[in-house]
């Protein structure tokens, strides 16, 4: 059974504070008498379920284009988080974290922060020193159910720069609402825009 772990785009939508606003309309319509139905969206390339390149917060990092497609096709792990406000080493070390690993972290974000379309600036995120723990543990892949890694107020730049920086790729906007803890397999994959620091995705986890 495949689970979709992606969230919906669409006009309005939560989005980072400063970002474009996210408007997705219909130029053409066949009720208005054209000839087809055509969709037209403007939005920027770090909206709802999304990953981020290195060349995010790396000056010299690659682009999204250059992905290789096993970082986000393979086995997962979805881990719950505990804490209410940050994920943070002293939990991750509880569990069997491995090299190579991709790693979906659950939180609370999953069930509060996707029910409506504000911005919620206290979501749970990765503490700095967690990220450097985990690029220790030498984790392929870090996925995370809100739109950021890092923190609103804490550790926004810090977090993004110890992972991108060690090649971890990032999958961001993730809804685990209906996913329980374990392994699975996950399909994640961007749009392959040349150059880009990022890009939408359509995510899904199948059942082992």
């Amino acid at each position: 059974m495949l689970i979709d772990i992606s969230v919906l785009i669409k006009s309005g939508m939560v989005h980072w504070p400063g970002d474009p606003e996210v408007i997705v309309e219909q130029s053409l319509s066949m009720d208005r008498g054209d000839v087809c139905n055509y969709t037209r969206m403007n939005a920027g390339v770090h909206i709802g379920t999304h990953m981020d390149a290195p060349r995010h917060f790396i000056r010299d990092g690659v682009g999204i284009h250059t992905m290789p497609l096993d970082a986000t096709i393979g086995p997962a792990k979805v881990i719950a988080i505990e804490d209410p406000v940050a994920i943070r080493s002293e939990e991750l070390k509880r569990h069997a974290i491995e090299p190579g690993d991709r790693l979906l972290f659950k939180t609370t974000n999953s069930h509060l922060r996707w029910n409506d379309d504000a911005f919620h600036q206290d979501f749970v995120y990765i503490a700095n020193e967690a990220a450097q723990y985990l690029v220790e543990k030498q984790v392929r892949t870090v996925g995370v159910d809100y739109l950021s890694i890092g923190g609103f107020f804490h550790d926004t730049i810090p977090t993004h720069e110890t992972l991108l920086g060690a090649g971890v790729w990032v999958i961001e906007g993730l809804n685990l609402a209906p996913v329980a803890p374990g392994t699975y397999e996950l399909i994640c994959l961007p749009l392959k825009i040349l150059g880009a620091d990022g890009a939408p995705a359509r995510a899904a986890l199948r059942m082992l």
